[in-house]
């Protein structure tokens, strides 16, 4: 089976890529009947042989899925590649770890699941990859959606092609089991559990995952609980570019707050020694393990990569020759197993995977639309809802304010009380953030929450959006509720994919099975004054909306901003949504609408049982003009409010939408809302490309085609400082000559739909 073109030769690309593995399970069978096979000593590191032999098992099973992959891929009825040949000593970790330890792997991880689903009774792990290898709707973790490592009742949330994207929520969970034992809430898994999380050794240069290990050592550091082990398989490449020998031992052997363990994964007894060690030391010590686990990469990245066009051949077969499997076989018949009832193992399950790949392959698929998005928005269950807690509760708790609370008050204030109520309602409740903690935030609106709840509920984190987001993710798994808040609206774009490709597609890639309910608090959105530039006055919600299933809410007053904060814990609480609220800073302290002292845009807080709630979908309306209507959000409402009066003057009868929520779009509350109105601005303080004002022009293009559309918008420019920082945007008075300008306009004759 060798020859040059299993090393990617002249013979042909496809043909290498089937070669190549072939030629390594070649080389296995002919090693092991020729005794032709790695010298062992005679430590097992406490392994007996009937547990090599169950290792073996996993080992060999994860194997021969790999080959059958390959197989299935070019048959067109298989559609994922990479593989975990030559990571299989990561079934060793999951012989010492427990099922109750959450593991968030790496996709070299197959040999791990199957180890550890025999831990559970009933688990059917290789017919579940064969599902999934086939894209069937059947597959127990994604439905077909993906092919992902994960599984329910292993505790193995499902990841996709990660780039250690994973990390920073696997430290979050870590982090959030020290948070659950002293706010004395039980969590989803047991408080001594540890948290595994496995990536390669390309991925550990990534940002994302240096993040990880920093905000790791930073809480052990200073005491905190972080019982993680990071399992690094470094196999020397991360596709095609080398690791520099020596790198990921240099860089975490003596990595601050860390606690490095070496083992060698083509060896099964030493993977054991060293997951045992490093697993144990977490799980005693509460503090983060680095395990720097050796491996090799057989095959190419995946299927479609031919490694023998970027690597020597001396190289590949020298790799080879560090086979787990060979060790493994070695170990077992240095025990006494005779070399027959090893390759007998290593052929039954290639028979037996291969018949089941030919059932799998007929189960049935994703076939509507319908099917493909079902998950993205989890599936309602039931939860109970949030305490009520008695009058002497609350009165205990806003004793210090009892001189304000009555008063109306600013949207900071308000915010500050409402946090305050939620804790107190939600005892699983968490706010996470940098300086939410005395300080009670750059805006006061975290003011007193510290005082009230302690440093375990409002948690001050490092300077790190990456990490406050992993944190809130974590902390969602395990059965918290964390409200997380960015302390401006730019930079969220440090972390964004935190939310895309991490907390928004939980539900997704799970089949619903896994959500990490969470509101995320960002402060944003332009007018500022005080501060200026494009980091504190960024006019852009792009990033949220093209996120789907996320739901996106945007006060414009402080008595909404009370309710639909309400709202959206409630969502997270009760429907294990995701949520970014985002607060209008420029709005925080605004007490007056038209003139100075008319206190317009203050409102006394109410409290939760007394209050009237803003529901998902309910769109805001101010005035009753049925000329036109205004639609709009944030600062445009205020705005937008503001032009009320001067267009009733001009006999312009006007009434303004304030959609609250952008995402999901609230069409049918919004096409009631404006009613008989023929005309219709869209005001939208974010830039013109990108901004809502794309998607309502479109839907009130296509749903209400008689209806005179145009929008005013901020131009595409970042934001200067200065008295220039509102040059770009709309403004009251813009608002009002586009206003005058639309109604003037006949219906007959096509509006050009833009300008301040």
């Amino acid at each position: 089976m060798g020859g040059s073109d299993a090393y990617g030769g002249r013979d042909g690309r496809r043909s290498g890529v089937i070669d190549a593995a072939e030629a390594v399970h070649a080389k296995f069978v002919a090693r092991v009947r020729s005794g032709d096979l790695p010298a062992v000593g005679s430590d097992r590191a406490g392994l007996t042989r009937e547990a090599l032999a169950e290792l073996f098992h996993s080992q060999v099973a994860s194997r021969q899925l790999d080959r059958l992959s390959r197989r299935l891929q070019a048959r067109g009825e298989g559609f994922y590649t990479i593989g975990s040949s030559g990571h299989e000593g990561n079934a060793a970790i999951a012989r010492v770890a427990r099922v109750t330890d959450m593991a968030f792997l790496h996709y070299r991880s197959a040999a791990f699941q199957i180890e550890r689903s025999k831990q559970v009774e009933g688990e059917t792990p290789t017919w579940d990859m064969l599902l999934s290898f086939a894209a069937s709707s059947e597959d127990p973790i994604a439905g077909g959606r993906h092919k992902v490592i994960g599984s329910k009742r292993l505790n193995i949330p499902p990841q996709t092609s990660t780039i250690a994207s994973h990390l920073p929520k696997a430290v979050g969970a870590a982090f959030a089991l020290g948070i659950a034992r002293r706010i004395g809430v039980t969590p989803d898994i047991p408080h001594d559990s540890v948290i595994i999380a496995s990536f390669g050794d390309a991925s550990a240069n990534h940002s994302t995952a240096q993040g990880a290990f920093n905000t790791a050592g930073w809480a052990a550091h200073q005491g905190s609980p972080v019982p993680i082990v990071f399992v690094c398989e470094d196999n020397g490449i991360g596709i095609s570019t080398k690791t520099p020998h020596g790198w990921i031992e240099a860089q975490f052997r003596h990595r601050a707050g860390l606690h490095y363990v070496a083992c060698d994964g083509s060896d099964v007894v030493d993977a054991y020694r060293g997951a045992r060690e490093a697993i144990d030391f977490a799980r005693a010590t509460r503090k983060p393990v680095f395990l720097h686990m050796a491996t090799v990469r057989l095959y190419g990245h995946a299927g479609s990569d031919v490694q023998g066009v970027y690597r020597p051949k001396r190289e590949i077969e020298a790799e080879e020759d560090r086979d787990p499997l060979l060790t493994t076989a070695a170990l077992l018949i240095a025990d006494g197993v005779p070399a027959d009832d090893v390759l007998a193992i290593y052929d039954a399950a290639e028979v037996t995977l291969a018949r089941a790949a030919e059932v799998a392959i007929l189960r049935p698929k994703l076939s509507t639309s319908a099917d493909v998005i079902a998950s993205i928005v989890p599936p309602r269950v039931d939860r109970p809802t949030a305490n009520a807690p008695s009058p002497e509760a609350r009165t205990a708790l806003f004793a210090k304010d009892a001189g304000a609370i009555d008063k109306p008050q600013h949207m900071a204030r308000l915010l500050s009380w409402a946090l305050a109520d939620i804790l107190l309602a939600h005892p699983n409740a968490i706010v996470a953030g940098e300086d939410v903690g005395p300080k009670g935030g750059v805006y006061n609106v975290t003011a007193r929450l510290h005082e009230r709840f302690g440093a375990a509920r409002v948690v001050n984190t490092l300077l790190d959006e990456q990490s406050i987001l992993g944190l809130a993710i974590g902390a969602a798994q395990i059965g918290l509720l964390p409200i997380p808040e960015i302390q401006f609206l730019a930079y969220v774009h440090n972390a964004e994919d935190q939310i895309r490709g991490e907390a928004a597609t939980l539900s997704f890639f799970s089949n619903g099975q896994y959500t990490n309910p969470m509101v995320i608090r960002i402060a944003g959105l332009p007018y500022q004054k005080g501060f200026g530039g494009h980091f504190h006055n960024d006019n852009s919600l792009a990033v949220f909306r093209d996120i789907p299933g996320v739901v996106l809410a945007v006060p414009s007053n402080g008595a909404d901003a009370v309710a639909m904060l309400r709202e959206c814990v409630r969502l997270a609480h009760e429907e294990g949504r995701v949520v970014v609220f985002v607060e209008p800073i420029a709005l925080y302290m605004t007490r007056d609408l038209h003139a100075e002292g008319d206190g317009l845009m203050t409102a006394t807080y109410a409290a939760p049982a007394d209050a009237t709630p803003v529901r998902l979908g309910e769109v805001g309306v101010h005035g009753d003009g049925q000329a036109l209507a205004i639609v709009t959000y944030g600062n445009g409402a205020y705005l937008s409010r503001q032009a009320l009066p001067i267009l009733a003057d001009a006999g312009v009868a006007v009434r303004v939408i304030d959609l609250r929520w952008l995402a999901p779009m609230p069409e049918d509350a919004l096409l009631a809302a404006v009613g008989d109105s023929d005309r219709v601005l869209v005001v939208d303080e974010c830039r013109i490309t990108g901004s809502q004002s794309e998607a309502l022009m479109a839907f009130f293009t296509e749903r209400t085609p008689a209806k005179r559309i145009a929008r005013i918008a901020a131009d595409d420019s970042f934001i200067p400082l200065g008295k220039g920082a509102t040059l770009t945007l709309p403004s009251r008075d813009t608002i009002v000559a586009a206003a005058k300008a639309l109604v003037e306009q006949p219906l007959a004759l096509s509006p050009k739909g833009r300008g301040r």
